[in-house]
């Protein structure tokens, strides 16, 4: 027995497009996507790639090319865990302290013992899940706005790595563990070697890929664009919100196993990186307040991020501007894209002059969160 689709008549409806993925060939797919902020990132990225090399020709060396990939691989990696925490709505300012407190972690616990570098990663994965753990339960369940929840853990965080190390660098842990950030495979043609943490990085995105095209990706996509909508479809939104928040401080823990083979084990390693991973979010696309952008573009506005402050050195501009650049990016690269996210987004009004010809809608499933044009699940 076949079952009548339940319809809502109504004379204004919210028109939102399909993603251009699925959309024309494959020539009109890719310029569609170009055109949306997420897209406009890889533009960008090309337009400062190509600028370097012209003011600087060591940078077309194949060679180079690759050791900076290497060298941002873990603001990407940043970037990407802090993509899901604004993706569903909510913010992690913990990021740079779980970056200096995972540092520290691995230099006390390490140390020059080889046979405790599995062990440790083990135990830095465990805690960087618990930091997100916390964070996720606190915003969540006891309703603490995130920004408050994860500045305090900030606090709590730099605070205890102060404690620890009183304020000065430390012993640094065996090198065999270092060369997991400052390693790579050596003797490769053209590019000479390539770096682990370009091929962590290729693994995460492939990873952070795959799963925002699995249903917890869409849901936490929705979760952000209408948390009310999702809550009523019977997805637990604390559920979404808290794996967000593990998969964020999950990422400043890969970080900052990456950053101990470049920095050594300092406190001060980490600090700001959650400003710089916000700024490259939002640089790539991404709308604060959750339900817009792409996880590729993040990680693509790290690269433009500090391609343009690669630029800006270059150049011979001095480093004390960068703040200033990266605070009037946010700023920017907010206004833009929020602006243009709407435009697929505007209510589209109908006025039919007689009542019974007002549009009829279906009603969509309560258990499959739509996902609208540019809520990009790659």
């Amino acid at each position: 027995m076949s079952t009548a689709t339940p319809s809502i008549t109504t004379t204004e409806t919210q028109a939102r497009p399909e993603l251009p993925l699925h959309q024309g060939s494959l020539g009109s797919r890719i310029a569609a996507g170009l055109a949306t902020p997420g897209g406009a990132v890889f533009v960008l990225v090309g337009v400062l790639l190509v600028s370097i090399m012209v003011s600087n020709p060591n940078f077309t060396d194949p060679g180079a090319l690759i050791r900076f990939a290497g060298r941002t691989a873990p603001i990407a990696i940043a970037a990407m865990g802090q993509y899901y925490v604004i993706v569903s709505g909510e913010f992690d300012l913990s990021m740079g302290a779980v970056i200096a407190a995972q540092v520290v972690l691995a230099g006390n616990f390490i140390g020059q013992d080889e046979g405790r570098i599995i062990p440790g990663l083990l135990l830095m994965l465990a805690v960087g899940a618990l930091i997100g753990i916390i964070n996720g339960l606190v915003t969540t369940l006891l309703k603490v706005p995130s920004f408050i929840v994860t500045l305090g853990m900030m606090l709590a965080l730099s605070g205890l790595v102060r404690y620890i190390t009183g304020g000065a660098a430390s012993g640094n842990p065996v090198d065999a563990f270092r060369d997991i950030g400052r390693g790579g495979i050596e003797d490769v043609p053209v590019v000479d070697v390539i770096p682990y943490p370009l091929i962590i990085l290729v693994v995460v995105a492939t990873l952070s890929v795959w799963l925002m095209r699995r249903p917890f990706g869409r849901t936490l996509i929705a979760a952000g664009d209408n948390p009310e909508a999702t809550h009523y479809s019977g997805a637990p939104l604390w559920s979404y919100k808290t794996r967000a928040f593990v998969l964020s401080s999950l990422s400043a823990t890969v970080a900052g196993i990456l950053l101990v083979g470049y920095a050594g084990v300092h406190p001060s390693v980490g600090a700001g990186y959650e400003f710089t991973a916000i700024t490259a979010v939002v640089l790539g696309g991404v709308v604060l307040g959750g339900g817009r952008g792409w996880v590729l573009s993040a990680a693509a506005g790290a690269f433009a991020l500090e391609l343009l402050f690669t630029l800006l050195t270059s150049l011979g501009v001095p480093s004390t501007w960068r703040d200033t650049v990266q605070g009037l990016i946010i700023i920017a690269a907010v206004a833009v894209s929020a602006r243009a996210w709407q435009v697929g987004r505007r209510p589209r009004r109908t006025t039919p002059t007689d009542p019974s010809r007002a549009t009829h809608i279906a009603t969509p499933s309560p258990n499959q969160p739509s996902t609208g044009a540019t809520t990009g699940e790659n």
